[in-house]
């Protein structure tokens, strides 16, 4: 099964940023039930690896936090692959990263090492981005960069299913995990 541990999003906040994607006409949109923040992308798993994982996981203790979303930017440089919004959560958001990332690897996932950019994806580009479209995502981020969510509580991190459709991906709440 393909897996990932996020942070999902509140409703209330989803709605906010599915909004300013609306002002966005370029891009595949990301869904507003699939806005989150991923902590960790763990691939294909069998079934096995991921209940040791869910042992695991149901053992950490780490005390709740917040995470703010503020500002927008592009991974991809030039030829951007994809706009996200920026998600700060200082040494605590850092920390469960870590541990998680700690937990997969002791049942025996093997994690691509990749430094943490906490973000959440608002929108995907193709390949190749033509003038017109370099042009509407310009102006969206002249209007929309500063762009500030305020914060929320993190009380919890999601372990997700993802299973890939022509029309993009559908994501599954398989386990939660509380914090605090």
């Amino acid at each position: 099964m393909r897996c990932f541990l996020a942070l999902d999003l509140p409703e209330v906040l989803r709605d906010e940023v599915s909004d300013l994607q609306m002002h966005l006409r370029v891009g595949r949109l990301v869904p507003e039930e699939n806005l989150h923040l991923t902590l960790a992308f763990l691939d294909d798993q069998p079934e096995a690896i991921l209940q040791d994982l869910n042992e695991a996981l149901c053992e950490i203790e780490l005390p709740v936090f917040k995470v703010s979303l503020q500002g927008l930017d592009l991974f991809g440089g030039k030829k951007p692959r994809l706009l996200y919004l920026q998600a700060d959560g200082g040494q605590p958001l850092r920390e469960l990263h870590r541990v998680i990332r700690r937990a997969a690897q002791d049942v025996g996932i093997d994690l691509a090492r990749e430094r943490f950019r906490p973000h959440v994806t608002l929108a995907r580009f193709g390949r190749y981005m033509r003038e017109d479209e370099a042009a509407k995502l310009g102006h969206f981020l002249e209007s929309h960069a500063d762009v500030d969510f305020g914060s929320f509580e993190v009380t919890q991190f999601c372990l997700f299913g993802s299973t890939l459709h022509p029309d993009g991906a559908e994501h599954e709440v398989l386990a939660q995990y509380t914090l605090g």
